[in-house]
């Protein structure tokens, strides 16, 4: 069985525990032999899928009622690989859910890192630093850097860990996040172990 999520940019592509990227541009779905499993955000590579019967949309695996109708495909997948806990897919946008005892509660959407960064570069140009992923976000800061990342990353965490479960964490800056998340669980494969899980359902 193979696992796809197809980005705007990217195809991360899941084979027997390994991970393969691509750029979208660059990836010949054909290349692709045997079944395959996909969770897509990008409407223009869908169209460039129509013909392959070997690709299959995880959307039709998904019990809607348990979800709402806009919410993200890569969010859902996540969500369904956890039993009890809350889930963080720290990319583009972070988002946070929670599930427990396997049914999902809800869950909300904040800029993602590089996103807030360049937001708050738009504001002035006194304020294009970088994050510090080393502050301590329960001190006052005293430069500039510093207060930016209190400022986004402080209520972003409290409001994670007020919920009081396990904490899971995916996506591209998994790693910076789960700095700031004692006890959290990063996995990058979060989203495939999903989809497994999903289709194993039936």
């Amino acid at each position: 069985m193979i696992y796809c999520d197809i980005g705007n940019t990217s195809v991360d592509v899941y084979r027997e525990g390994k991970r393969t990227k691509w750029r979208v541009d660059d990836f010949d779905p054909a290349s692709l032999e045997g079944s395959v499993h996909y969770v897509s955000v990008n409407g223009a590579f869908n169209e460039r899928l129509q013909g392959y019967s070997n690709w299959h949309d995880m959307r039709e695996y998904v019990r809607w009622e348990n979800y709402y109708p806009t919410m993200g495909m890569d969010r859902i997948m996540a969500c369904e690989a956890v039993d009890d806990g809350v889930i963080v897919d720290a990319g583009s946008a972070i988002t946070v859910d929670v599930v427990k005892e396997g049914r999902y509660q809800g869950g909300f959407i904040s800029l993602g890192l590089r996103a807030a960064q360049e937001a708050y570069a738009r504001l002035s140009p006194a304020l294009d630093v970088s994050f510090n992923f080393e502050v301590d976000l329960t001190i006052m800061a005293k430069n500039t850097p510093d207060a930016l990342t209190v400022g986004f990353l402080a209520p972003l965490i409290h409001e994670i860990e007020r919920l009081g479960k396990p904490i899971y964490v995916t996506g591209g800056d998994a790693r910076r996040i789960s700095l700031f998340l004692e006890g959290s669980v990063v996995d990058e494969a979060l989203i495939f172990k999903g989809m497994k899980k999903l289709i194993e359902k039936g």
